[in-house]
């Protein structure tokens, strides 16, 4: 151990003492010890450091003219930039250096406006090398030439040289850098043999100073990295842990390694050591594709791994392990016969362990007192029917692959199922997201133990294969997904399961219907802006403030009171012209609360032959003779008669009625504007009524005058034509305009 140390000690002397002189063979020129100066044909320039220094180093400028100007100036800048001038030949300054990279200092004459440059001279600013780390050589396959890299550390920031200084214990050798990677070296070495012993050494350096790595001691087959390995994978098909390695290229003296996984998953099994063609590999899955991945290196102990090379293989099949799922259906067709449909689930590919060729079903009859002979059926189907006698089944199913069948599954179709209760207060619960959740409680006083429950529910249009989910007997209740849909509806039973056979069936119906969220969120928004609101209006400054935001938010007629209709000025003309028309017509008209009979007036009658009536003259109705006999009926196209009032009556009646009809015509002319269909009793009171008093008829011998009065009566005020007899009233005349003094 200590003559180890001892050598490698007296190597990276030797390695230093190479470098030194690899060095100097390459080193720029000398530079003056205490400063240097810039010499130009006007003058020149000094400074007092080295041109390279580090940041934060002070350095006095100089500039010294040839010959003066007394007019001129002399003047130093820095990047166009004026540090200093005077009226001598010369001038000096202090410069603080604190940026990294070039600084350029000029001197020059200033005469008025125009410069003079004289001389100028150049500042660069910098780190020393870093010692160079993570020095490492590669070398890809035997034949190859190796590479070495390594990390320079941080920025110089000015021109820095990288040397590989390469000995092999008597010669040295020196090969500089040209990457210009800032960051990371690369430097390629000539061929290399694999019976020498090698020390690298990177020397960094640069005009502020100089770094070297540690020393890297290897021999070839240490940096030597193979191509990865060609190969494949086969399985013996009478295991699935048997397998055979076939290499594809020579890979005799390496030393290999193995990691293979499912495609299905992240976690690799790692096997260390691939010394021959055979393996025997543990836990692979039958009838699963695997990845395998192989990496070799030269020697067991020393040298580099390959890259990984995969290959892609599928297992061989094994016989299955999965029990089936089955579930059946029986309905009765007469009082001989019945249908049995059975139904299972497929195995998951775990279960079935390869592809699954067939289904074996076979009915056993239970009512037979010898051994039953079975009648097997076989079916690729997941699915079996068939009619068979009125009794007891017990129906088995098998699955089969290539390399054998799974473990065999029962069920008892058995007629008589009324001891075996049926589970009790079955519901159904959308429970959204295409889903419902079914509930119940155990089966009253069963006279078996219960092993279980089956839950099966098909769509109301009754599904040929319905859907199922066998649950344990510690389970009350289950979410069901499968084939659901939303808003349909779907018949949905519980069975209890009494050893092999299937309870009475529980059946409710039930649908499942999509939840959003927009629903629920806006129910949510709701309630909290009406508890919000509960809560600010519960304290009278929040209030207040509310009221204040809510009244400059609203626009301002929200804020202005509603104007009364009944100030209206039309209004007021209206309830003022129909109080004086009540006043008038009460004059001609009784008290409603009154109930005498209305005075008579007998008319006499004097029968004068005249003209055909007018275009403008109607009747509505007849006018009839004092004792009661038909004087003649209106619309008769025959010459008629008219009947002459008698003189007997005063003035004063003619006058009371063409001041009432004046009155009426004003108030036609207000209630035009603002209403058209306002019934007649707001002006007369009880106009049709029975109860109204006669007038008799006046007329004058003058020419008859149409009176073109503005419609204030509703067309229902407009009685048909009809024959009256007896006592003539004022609802059943047309009084015309002719009729009234002028």
């Amino acid at each position: 151990m200590l003559f180890a140390c001892v050598v490698l000690t007296a190597v990276w002397l030797l390695v230093h003492i190479t470098a030194e002189g690899c060095g100097r063979g390459n080193a720029p020129a000398s530079k003056p010890p205490h400063g240097a100066a810039e010499i130009c044909d006007k003058g020149n320039m000094t400074i007092n450091t080295s041109p390279h220094v580090q940041p934060g180093t002070n350095i006095i400028l100089s500039c010294q003219l040839n010959r003066h100007t007394e007019q001129c100036r002399i003047a130093i800048f820095f990047n166009s930039f004026e540090l200093i001038n005077n009226y001598s030949s010369s001038v000096s300054t202090e410069f603080q250096v604190r940026a990294y990279g070039k600084h350029m200092f000029t001197c020059k004459i200033v005469c008025e406006h125009k410069r003079k440059l004289v001389c100028g001279i150049d500042v660069e600013s910098g780190n020393p090398p870093e010692e160079p780390r993570n020095v490492s050589c590669i070398q890809y396959e035997t034949d190859g030439h190796p590479t070495c890299t390594w990390d320079k550390g941080r920025l110089t920031y000015i021109s820095t040289k990288y040397v590989l200084q390469l000995s092999n214990g008597t010669d040295v050798s020196c090969v500089s850098e040209e990457s210009l990677n800032q960051r990371f070296g690369s430097l390629a070495l000539s061929k290399l043999n694999f019976d020498s012993t090698y020390t690298l050494v990177v020397a960094a350096s640069n005009e502020l100073g100089s770094a070297f790595s540690q020393p890297l001691a290897f021999t070839l087959i240490d940096i030597v990295k193979p191509h990865p390995p060609n190969f494949s994978v086969e399985f013996d098909n009478s295991s699935t842990s048997s397998c055979s390695f076939i290499w594809h290229s020579d890979m005799r003296g390496r030393h290999c390694r193995l990691r293979y996984r499912p495609l299905t998953s992240h976690t690799w099994s790692m096997v260390e050591s691939l010394t021959s063609e055979k393996c025997n590999l543990g836990g692979l899955e039958p009838h699963t594709t695997y990845e395998f991945q192989v990496s070799c290196k030269m020697h067991p102990e020393r040298g580099l791994w390959s890259s990984w090379r995969g290959y892609r293989t599928q297992t061989p099949e094994a016989a299955p392990t999965g029990i089936l799922d089955i579930w059946y259906r029986q309905q009765d067709l007469d009082s001989q016969r019945q249908n049995i449909s059975v139904f299972w689930k497929a195995l998951s590919a775990s279960e079935a362990r390869g592809r699954i060729l067939g289904y074996t079903v076979t009915f056993e009859a239970l009512g037979q007192r010898s051994p039953p002979a079975g009648e097997v059926h076989l079916t690729t189907q997941t699915s079996y029917a068939r009619v068979t006698p009125r009794e007891g089944y017990k129906v088995t199913v098998t699955a089969e692959n290539s390399r054998g069948r799974s473990p065999p599954t029962s069920i008892i179709t058995n007629l008589g199922t009324q001891d075996l209760p049926p589970p009790q207060q079955v519901s159904a619960v959308a429970a959204g997201n295409s889903s419902i959740l079914v509930s119940w409680k155990a089966p009253a006083s069963p006279s078996v133990p219960i092993g279980g429950y089956v839950v099966e529910w098909a769509e109301m249009q009754r599904d040929p294969r319905p859907a199922w989910v066998r649950l344990p007997a510690s389970n009350l209740s289950t979410v069901i997904t499968e084939h659901i849909k939303d808003n349909v509806c779907y018949q949905i039973s519980v069975f209890a399961l009494y050893r092999d056979r299937a309870g009475q069936a529980a059946s409710v119906w039930g649908y499942s219907r999509a939840e959003g969220s927009g629903d629920w969120m806006a129910i949510v928004l709701t309630c909290s802006f009406f508890i919000f609101s509960a809560c600010v209006c519960s304290v009278p400054p929040a209030r207040k403030l509310l009221h204040s935001l809510l009244s400059a938010v609203m626009p301002q007629w929200q804020s202005k009171a509603i104007p009364d209709p009944a100030n209206a000025t039309w209004a007021k003309k209206y309830i003022s012209v129909k109080a004086e028309l009540s006043l008038s017509s009460s004059l001609f008209l009784p008290s409603v609360s009154s109930f005498e009979e209305p005075e008579i007036t007998h008319v006499e009658e004097a029968f004068t032959k005249t003209g055909p009536p007018a275009l403008g003259d109607k009747f509505f109705g007849t006018v009839g003779t004092g004792d009661g006999s038909p004087a003649g009926g209106v619309g008769q196209e025959e010459m008629g008669y008219g009947a002459v009032p008698s003189a007997a009556d005063g003035d004063v009646s003619e006058q009371q009625l063409h001041d009432l009809y004046q009155r009426l015509v004003e108030v036609t002319e207000v209630t035009e504007v603002t209403e058209h269909t306002q019934p007649v009793s707001d002006y007369i009171a009880n106009p049709v009524t029975s109860t109204a008093p006669t007038y008799p008829l006046v007329t004058e011998d003058q020419p008859e005058i149409e009176c073109n009065l503005p419609s204030i009566f509703p067309t229902t005020f407009l009685t048909p034509i009809h024959s009256y007899e007896g006592n003539l009233t004022l609802d059943t005349v047309k009084i015309n305009c002719s009729s009234f003094p002028r």
